[in-house]
């Protein structure tokens, strides 16, 4: 028999009764992701228990999904108090988990999986995971398909257990009959017009390194309010609503005049729930484009110099999911530099990242869904 068959894994206990932890404890964007892993799980083994162990601050992106059967929260107190962890672990144990799939791979994740106990313990190859998993993949650089590679990482962990049913690729977010009701009214108090498109506008990154300059933010908004009739949301946290109000300063009168300022989400399911009912999203790469993309909505990411867009570009089609990058215009700029190089002199490289060099494309993108 062939280590890490589908007759090995049947060999540890009937699916029916197969017990399995799938671990992801970063943001929500990678907990998007990897509920991929669930859905196919919950496919090729249907009545199998399946948990999902994520970050406590990720859970509102999974309401509504029926592919798990428990979450496991992983709480910053697991993270900050040793004893509180180890805590964890012994929970852990108690289950008597038969797979655990290690998503995350880290310290923290390579200790639960060991805890565990689990016979089949799967996850990324690195210097030390062979020592704890049975079985480990590797993480290819290049992406062989339009879904990016961060899926096709996802994807490669399911391999060892040679899943007999058609892979699920895209991950989907669940929006209740009375979350697009909110939305309905609330788009109706503000006076915003359903006959146009509603494009949601992401004008802040995670982090200032990942914020495309304003002022060139600024024109990228009035070249798109330029484009006809439309309603433009802006998607910032209340903490970040001076910043918001700085770009929205930058924009033109007749621009400003297009934006529902005070349209936003006190919530991360009100802001889900908005996305639902927009057209398509613009801006910067992060949390509110893997959202829409899991609404299935069109998107036109602009990603930091930093980032490998290789990684998060997911579902590029050239039409409903474009991405841009520095590197697309001026690769020479990144020679012989590292990642943490060009985030410490990320000024630098979005200075070099114009409007002119985003507007062709970006324009293109607007008169296929403007008018679709």
């Amino acid at each position: 028999m062939e280590p890490g068959s589908a007759k090995d894994l049947s060999t540890i206990k009937s699916p029916e009764a197969l017990k399995i932890l799938v671990i992801q404890q970063k943001m929500i964007g990678d907990v998007l992701v990897s509920s991929i892993l669930v859905r196919n799980l919950r496919k090729a083994y249907p009545e199998a228990q399946i948990d999902y162990m994520v970050h406590e601050s990720t859970t509102p992106v999974l309401q509504g999904n029926k592919d798990f059967d428990r979450l496991i929260i992983f709480k910053p107190e697991h993270r900050q108090n040793k004893l509180a962890f180890y805590r964890l672990l012994k929970d852990i144990r108690k289950e008597k988990y038969d797979v655990v799939i290690d998503a995350y791979a880290k310290l923290e994740s390579y200790l639960i999986a060991l805890f565990s106990g689990a016979k089949r313990k799967i996850s990324y190859k690195k210097s030390i995971t062979d020592l704890i998993y049975t079985d480990t993949v590797e993480r290819e650089d290049i992406p062989d398909s339009k879904l990016g590679l961060i899926i096709e990482h996802r994807l490669a962990l399911l391999k060892p257990l040679q899943l007999n049913v058609e892979l699920e690729t895209r991950p989907k977010l669940h929006v209740t009959g009375e979350e697009k009701s909110f939305a309905r009214e609330l788009f109706r108090k503000n006076g915003i017009d359903d006959s146009r498109k509603t494009i949601m506008l992401s004008i802040i990154g995670s982090m200032e390194t990942k914020t495309y300059p304003f002022e060139y933010m600024a024109r990228l908004i009035d070249h798109i309010a330029s484009q006809g009739e439309m309603n433009l949301l802006f998607n910032y946290i209340p903490s970040q609503k001076a910043e918001a109000e700085r770009l929205l300063a930058l924009c033109k009168e007749s621009t400003r005049q297009k934006i529902y300022f005070e349209v936003l989400g006190k919530s991360l399911r009100e802001f889900i729930a908005i996305m639902e009912k927009c057209d398509m999203i613009i801006g910067n790469d992060g949390g509110a484009i893997n959202m829409a993309k899991a609404l299935n909505k069109p998107s036109f990411i602009i990603f930091s110099p930093w980032i490998d867009k290789r990684g998060w570009a997911t579902f590029e089609d050239g039409i409903n999911n474009i991405s841009l990058h520095l590197k697309d215009f001026r690769p020479e700029a990144f020679e012989d530099k590292t990642p943490s190089e060009i985030k410490k002199q990320s000024d630098s490289f979005y200075n070099q990242f114009t409007p002119e060099m985003i507007i062709p494309a970006l324009s293109k993108f607007l008169q296929t869904h403007l008018k679709a």
